[in-house]
C-alpha cells in the first residue's frame, strides 16, 4: 500500500464505516462536495484523513458528523465499523404532530353512485317486473 503511515483515503474510510453502500457512491459523495473535513470542504476523493479528523457528511435525509477514531484495514461488520468512529451527530429533531390521515369517507345509504350489489338488486327488480 502506498499510503503514508496513519492516513487513508476518505472514500475508502466512508465505505469502511458503512456510511455508503459502495466505494463508487463514496467517491460521488466526496466529489459532489457533500463532505467536510475539519470544517473544510473536500472535493477530492483521494484526500487522506487521519485519526482525530472530524468529518461532516451531508446525506440525502440527514447530516452525519464523525470523529475518526481508527482508520481500519477492510470493510467489516456493522459492529466493527462502529469502532472506527465516534458519532457526534445531533439527535434527529422530535417528530411533531404532522398531518393526520383523513377519516375514511362515509356515504349515506342511497347517496352517490350505487354499489355493485345495489346495481344487481336494481337489475333483478327490473327483470322481475318486465312482462
Amino acid at each position: 500500500m502506498d499510503a503514508p503511515a496513519g492516513k487513508l483515503r476518505i472514500d475508502k474510510w466512508l465505505w469502511f464505516v458503512r456510511c455508503v453502500k459502495t466505494r463508487t457512491l463514496a467517491q460521488k459523495l466526496v466529489n459532489g462536495g457533500h463532505v467536510k473535513i475539519n470544517k473544510e470542504r473536500c472535493n477530492d476523493c483521494a484526500h487522506k484523513i487521519k485519526v482525530g479528523d472530524v468529518l461532516t457528511v451531508t446525506l440525502p435525509r440527514q447530516i452525519k458528523i464523525y470523529r475518526v477514531v481508527r482508520l481500519g484495514e477492510r470493510r467489516g461488520s456493522a459492529t466493527q465499523a462502529a469502532e472506527l468512529y465516534e458519532d457526534l451527530s445531533p439527535p434527529p429533531p422530535p417528530r411533531t404532530e404532522g398531518p393526520r390521515p383523513l377519516p375514511q369517507a362515509v356515504r349515506e345509504k342511497g347517496a352517490g353512485r350505487p354499489t355493485k350489489k345495489e346495481r344487481r338488486q336494481t337489475q333483478s327488480f327490473l327483470d322481475k317486473s318486465a312482462p
